[in-house]
């Protein structure tokens, strides 16, 4: 097979199954799963891949898909597309990985990029992963042998990372039916890479915001402390016009102040140029969480 001239008489296996698949990777070293291969291609073309062989899981139909779990818990299959995340009946369950799938890139991108490539990848800009570090998501990785479960923000920062021959299966995501909103800037009208992202979520039963900035850093930031700060400063028992959750206008616009200062760090010393571009940065995350925070309290 060529493509490019950088894949040049690989082995492709095409299991049916995902006992099938994890024997594959166990079997030959340096295999590369792929399920799109929107972001693989790019990088064989690039050259910073040479994977020895590839594992296509376009065949595993039961990770196309996703079910509820007892206990409140979405099971998303790692091989559910962009496109499928977009339609109606999912994005009643989960809105903000609704709303980031329909912004990952153009029709043909979004009909085949899987959320586990988003995740396996874990570009900077990938739409999806601060939404799923805000909803504190967690991801199963198969392997001969057994599975194990790890938390999707520890997956993309390398505190527990994937290892080889591993798969990722599956991604459950509480599901807290509360407000989550999803917004990301970008540098050119329409579907474009994100200069800066903010998701937002709101935990009413345990009173919480939950916030994740992404495409400032090479992983989603959780600006913590900004978090506990602004969930103490809502009214959560009190509702204004239209059952609005209450909050002070001046805590809403030092939120966005908080998360900003705390995920785009100053630029200054770096030259003039870099502290310009730090500030419009830190601008642009203000504004995004500040609007994130208003849309889910309304």
């Amino acid at each position: 097979m060529e493509h490019g001239g950088n894949l040049v008489n690989r082995t492709i296996m095409l299991p049916a199954s995902v006992d099938e698949a994890v024997e594959a990777l166990a079997v030959t070293p340096g295999a590369v799963p792929v399920a799109g291969a929107t972001d693989l291609m790019e990088a064989v073309n690039a050259g910073r891949l040479r994977p020895a062989a590839l594992i296509g899981l376009g065949r595993i139909t039961e990770l196309r898909g996703w079910r509820y779990e007892d206990g409140g818990t979405a099971v998303l299959g790692a091989g559910l597309t962009h496109a499928r995340m977009d339609r109606p009946d999912f994005a009643a369950l989960i809105p903000a990985l609704a709303d980031a799938a329909r912004t990952a890139g153009p029709p043909q991108v979004r009909n085949v990029g899987t959320l586990g490539g988003n995740i396996a990848t874990a570009a900077p800009a990938g739409d999806t992963l601060p939404v799923l570090a805000a909803l504190e998501a967690t991801a199963t990785l198969a392997r001969a042998g057994g599975v194990r479960d790890v938390p999707i923000s520890h997956l993309l920062t390398g505190l527990d990372p994937l290892r080889p021959g591993e798969l990722l299966t599956w991604v459950r995501v509480p599901l807290l039916h509360a407000p989550q909103v999803f917004l990301k800037s970008t540098d050119r009208s329409g579907p474009a890479r994100a200069t800066a992202s903010v998701a937002l979520v709101l935990d009413p039963a345990r009173r919480g915001v939950r916030c994740a900035v992404g495409a400032v850093a090479p992983v989603p930031l959780r600006p913590l402390e900004a978090e506990s700060w602004v969930a103490g400063c809502i009214d959560w028992e009190a509702r204004g016009a239209e059952g609005a959750v209450l909050i002070d206008p001046a805590a809403l616009a030092a939120f966005g102040e908080y998360v900003a200062g705390a995920c785009v760090p100053e630029g200054g010393a770096h030259g003039e140029g870099a502290g310009a571009a730090a500030a419009r940065l830190r601008r642009t995350v203000a504004v995004l969480a500040r609007r994130a925070l208003g849309r889910a309290l309304k």
